[in-house]
């Protein structure tokens, strides 16, 4: 076995990896350029050979040997081509036969180390565009025609309707330059096609945008007769939205049915929202029939909330009871397809997982789906309320149907706000015991359900005027849900009833904190000011309430009663003309009006004002008053007869009219006809002693006979008043310092009621004590005319 063991010997050890370097020197490149007789043969001519050298015979061929570490020289080829490796002109010819094809140290002999190629210098200048070119002019031009269709839809999107018509306009008239153009340069195959497509869409839609729908039809026409446009059928669909502004529902029923046909039944969505459309036009064409159909394919296809809202509103109208509630069950079981609120309480005490939480409560998703569920609760207590009276034989029953309805639905929560609804129906059929009883099936309820029960008992209850059980169910109300402003502001009109404006004060702010919208908090808080006379803050309650309801009435008219409470006529005439422009027919403020400027000694706006306020009211007793005397003051008493004449017959028992206007056919000298009225007057009071001594004085100037008898009852009349007047006097002394120590001085004052009726005190106003004195105080008649 030993045999064929051989161990190295001891003086080789040194030589272990000697004649790895011994090779050919045939196949040596790297001292090629030191070679002198290789570069001698490369400097000669083509063609002839180096001369020999003496020392090493050859024959065609100089080919010195070389051991490793010996010298080495190189071969030069018999046509004297340089061989492979050769450096020539500084580049180096790749080697063929040792060394694969790629990188090589030799291309670097010779040249600095240069990676980035800076040696080579810049790269030469971009070769400059020629803008005189067609191409180019074509290319600027196409730009131009997108930014203008961009700009116009920007200004569309900002609510600068000319502006986007302009720029579409322009848009298209270089789009059609463009076109030429191109025909000029390049084949037809070349033109941009949705360059045009949407350069004529864009100016349609702002033709439309701009109610010219006769412009934006002509350029749909041209879209859609155009087969090198694909996909333009369905614009039929904005053709047919046209025509339905335009109330021509055939034609859009048309371009509907035209658009639904081609499209293809993938686009499903697209389709079931044409459909949709046409289910719309159809009542409003009263085809309720047809739009049944359109809808009830709808629900079977893709159930939506409007579709199955219009379904019902659809069945209703044709009165099918049975249609009405499938059509409602229908509605009922549209899926909402949202998550549910537990989604957004947080099961565990994990921070991140509540940071996260908190993140979504109330992001964009978020109040989408808070958006859908209130448009579907609408949907739903609207169509309820609308099918309860109709599809029973009486709407309380059909409340019950929708109420058990709702109940085996997702809806659960409706249920008891259809029964408030209900209750709120008893209400308005004035079933008041029925509206209670209703209400007050809720007290057992949970919290949100029995404070709405409660808020509303507590307001059925002070319209009745019984504050005490509307107070207590104010208190249920507030105790249920405290942040419940409406409870809060019953419970603040419980108060406010029984005087105690403070409170009130109290709980109406608290209705405002929780809820900064309540109207009728802040409303009644602005009154609330005015009685404790703190004008200043009733009345910034009431511009407050003036920038949330602008054109508010009740509003305005508080605004300037406050003004005029704080001795500013001129801002409450400001107020009142601001009032009139949103109720211009409101008799009072046009009498309000008149008033102001009376006290102001304007007396032609004034008569403007009172005028107009009699021509909307004529039975308006002041009004009618003022108009008479300003007649009266201008001596145009012919005039002023058909006012007071107007006012005898809304009073008939006041005695003052019918002297007045007697007072004016005298003023005016017709005698006769104010004799005759004196008579008449006469006649229906006989106990008249003013209208006995104008007839005393009349018949006395005009020399009549009768003159005799009217001093008789007048004397008789007197006497009695006397009479009358002493006793009176006389039981005052009889009852003794008792009633004076407790009247005092007010007992001697005290107001005499005539028997012949009583007599009711009102304010008067400046006009009205200028009749009282014009037409009795400068007339009163002596007792020297009397006969004795």
């Amino acid at each position: 076995m030993m045999e064929n063991v051989h161990l190295a010997p001891e003086t080789d050890e040194d030589d272990l990896y000697s004649g790895f370097n011994d090779y050919n020197p045939a196949y040596d490149t790297e001292e090629l350029e030191n070679d002198t007789g290789f570069q001698q043969a490369v400097r000669t001519s083509h063609g002839r050979r180096p001369p020999v050298t003496a020392k090493i015979p050859s024959t065609a061929v100089s080919r010195p040997l070389a051991t490793g570490y010996g010298s080495k020289t190189s071969l030069a080829s018999s046509m004297g081509r340089p061989m492979t490796g050769t450096i020539q002109d500084g580049v180096a010819r790749p080697m063929t036969a040792v060394r694969a094809a790629g990188f090589s140290k030799s291309a670097l002999r010779g040249s600095a180390f240069d990676p980035l190629g800076q040696s080579r210098g810049p790269a030469p200048p971009l070769e400059a565009k020629n803008e005189d070119s067609p191409e180019e002019k074509i290319r600027q031009l196409e730009k131009k025609v997108n930014e203008l269709v961009e700009e116009s839809c920007i200004a569309n999107s900002s609510g600068d309707l000319k502006l986007a018509l302009e720029k579409a306009k322009d848009a298209g008239r270089k789009e059609r330059v463009l076109v030429r153009q191109r025909e000029q340069v390049t084949t037809p195959e070349n033109i941009n096609l949705d360059l045009t497509y949407s350069v004529l869409f864009n100016l349609a839609s702002q033709y439309s945008a701009n109610e010219m729908y006769a412009e934006a039809l002509n350029t749909y026409q041209v879209i859609v007769k155009n087969k090198m446009f694909s996909n333009a059928g369905r614009l039929k669909v904005n053709m047919g939205n046209i025509y339905l502004k335009q109330r021509n529902y055939s034609k859009a029923i048309k371009f509907y049915r035209m658009a639904l046909d081609q499209i293809p039944s993938v686009h499903k969505e697209m389709r079931i929202k044409i459909m949709q459309n046409i289910g719309i036009t159809f009542i409003k064409t009263g085809q309720y029939s047809d739009a049944i159909n359109s809808f009830e394919h709808i629900m079977s296809m893709a159930p939506n909330l409007k579709a199955g809202f219009n379904l019902i509103l659809s069945c209703f109208a044709i009165g099918d009871r049975e249609k009405m509630k499938k059509a409602f069950q229908k509605l009922i079981a549209v899926p909402l397809e949202i998550d549910e609120d537990d989604k957004y309480i947080s099961p565990s005490d994990d921070p991140h997982t509540n940071l996260l939480i908190e993140a979504i409560k109330n992001d964009h998703l978020r109040q989408m789906e808070r958006e859908r569920k209130a448009m579907a609760e609408k949907y739903i207590m609207t169509a309820a309320k609308l099918i309860a009276p109709v599809i029973e034989a009486s709407f309380a029953v059909g409340y019950n149907w929708c109420v058990e309805v709702v109940k085996a639905s997702q809806y659960v929560e409706l249920a008891n706000d259809l029964e408030i609804n209900k209750a709120i129906t008893y209400l308005r059929q004035k079933d008041f015991n029925q509206a209670v009883d209703t209400l007050k099936m809720f007290e057992k309820k949970d919290s949100r359900v029995k404070s709405a029960a409660a808020t509303n008992l507590s307001f059925l209850y002070y319209l009745e005027n019984e504050f005490a059980q509307a107070s207590s169910y104010a208190d249920l109300a507030v105790n249920s849900d405290r942040y419940n402003p409406s409870a809060l502001t019953n419970k603040g009109n419980t108060v406010f009833a029984n005087g105690d404006y403070e409170k009130a004060a109290e709980f109406y702010k608290e209705a405002l904190r929780n809820d900064s919208s309540c109207t009728e908090a802040l409303y009644n808080i602005g009154l609330t000011y005015k009685k404790l006379n703190r004008l200043d803050e009733a009345l910034d309650s009431f511009l407050k309430l003036h920038a949330i309801l602008r054109n508010s009435a009740q509003v305005l008219c508080q605004i300037a009663n406050v003004y005029e409470l704080m001795e500013d006529p001129n801002q409450a005439i400001e107020w009142l003309m601001q009032l009139i422009s949103v109720v211009p027919t409101d008799s009072q403020a046009l009498s309000k009006l008149g008033e102001l400027y009376d006290s102001e000694g304007d007396k032609s706006q004034a008569f403007q004002y009172y005028y107009e306020s009699y021509r909307y009211f004529p039975s308006n007793i002041e009004v009618i008053e003022w108009l008479g005397a300003y007649y009266i003051d201008t001596q145009f008493c012919e005039k002023a007869i058909q006012y007071f004449e107007r006012a005898s017959l809304i009073q008939p028992t006041q005695v003052k009219w019918q002297l007045m206007v007697a007072s004016c056919f005298r003023r005016s000298g017709n005698y006769q006809k104010a004799l005759d009225t004196y008579k008449e007057i006469h006649r229906k009071f006989p106990e008249n002693v003013e209208c006995l001594r104008f007839l005393v004085r009349l018949c006395t100037d005009i020399g009549l006979k009768e003159v005799q008898e009217y001093a008789t009852k007048l004397k008789r009349l007197e006497k009695m008043k006397e009479m009358r007047e002493q006793r009176i006097k006389s039981g005052r002394d009889s009852s003794g310092g008792s009633r004076s120590k407790r009247e005092g001085s007010a007992g001697s004052d005290a107001s005499y009621v005539d028997p012949l009726g009583p007599q009711i005190e009102r304010p008067k106003t400046a006009a009205k004590k200028r009749i009282d004195e014009d037409d009795f105080a400068d007339e009163e008649l002596g007792d020297d005319l009397l006969p004795e």
